[in-house]
């Protein structure tokens, strides 16, 4: 039962936010790609495997990401009590539980078109490497936003099995969003890490954040108008756009304080809901005429 708790605790089994982030762009790409005159059972099949794959994936990338910073994890307050960093569970271990979760995955991304499965492979060397990239370079978060949304551009192949700019745009636009959320989540960590010595967004930004956060959710917003402008969606989702722009500018800007660790937690939480709000809002763009 020891090894069961350290494992959920190893995945972050518990904590929804982390697969959830990953699994709003599929279901993003997925909705603005499928014709929902057509029996929509297939539609609801891809979103159950989509989420069924961000969790597994979520998981193995908690993992391997708890190995390779160790070291840092045992340094910073809030994941010194990590299994890997605390020696609750071996990097041997915890290489065999991703090396199992992945596998799993597979058989799932094995269900979709040969086209989506290809470029679902050319993903895995980035979402690997994201982890050693605090170490090299103050843009972590960027090669988070290209790897956590990567999603999009699968869910529109897993319909089209082609790509076109469309999908292309947003899965930009999402890229910045991640880019914003994910620096307002490392300020919590902001003095630890600045002491050991990790790179990142939100120490590059430390002294303009609102600014910074300014322009990462105007290009987002941008892309979730072209998008909606190109796909010809009703009235409805331009008037949705204004409550994702009243979330994102009112609720996560002006609130953020990065001095109030709770409150930067909940700030990037509250994109679980952003994520949610995204779909509701493209789906009723396509589904009202």
């Amino acid at each position: 039962m020891e090894k069961i708790n350290h494992f959920i605790e190893l995945t972050r089994i518990k904590r929804p936010i982390g697969y959830m982030l990953l699994f709003w762009p599929c279901i993003w790409g997925l909705t603005i790609a499928f014709d929902f005159s057509n029996n929509t059972q297939i539609f609801l099949k891809f979103v159950i495997l989509f989420l069924c794959g961000s969790i597994l994936m979520r998981s193995a990338g908690c993992i391997i990401n708890d190995i390779v910073d160790k070291d840092f994890d045992a340094k910073v307050a809030r994941t010194k009590s990590r299994p890997i960093a605390s020696g609750k569970i071996s990097v041997k271990l915890g290489l065999f539980y991703s090396a199992f979760l992945c596998l799993i995955a597979f058989f799932i991304l094995i269900q979709f078109n040969m086209f989506t499965i290809i470029l679902a492979m050319c993903s895995m060397p980035l979402a690997f490497s994201y982890p050693y990239m605090k170490r090299f370079t103050y843009w972590p978060q960027l090669f988070l936003g290209i790897t956590f949304n990567y999603g999009l551009v699968l869910g529109w192949t897993a319909i089209n099995e082609n790509l076109t700019i469309i999908p292309l745009i947003f899965y930009f636009g999402a890229i910045f969003w991640t880019l914003g959320y994910d620096t307002i989540y490392g300020y919590q960590d902001l003095k630890d890490d600045e002491i050991i010595g990790v790179k990142s967004t939100s120490i590059k930004f430390k002294n303009n954040p609102k600014i910074f956060l300014l322009v990462c959710y105007s290009i987002f917003l941008i892309s979730l108008f072209y998008v909606g402008n190109n796909m010809n969606f009703s009235y409805i989702y331009f008037y949705g756009l204004a409550l994702i722009f009243s979330h994102l500018f009112i609720f996560q800007i002006l609130k953020l304080d990065i001095k109030n660790e709770k409150e930067c937690l909940n700030i990037f939480k509250s994109n679980n809901f952003l994520g949610f709000l995204v779909f509701i809002n493209i789906l009723l763009g396509k589904i009202i005429i």
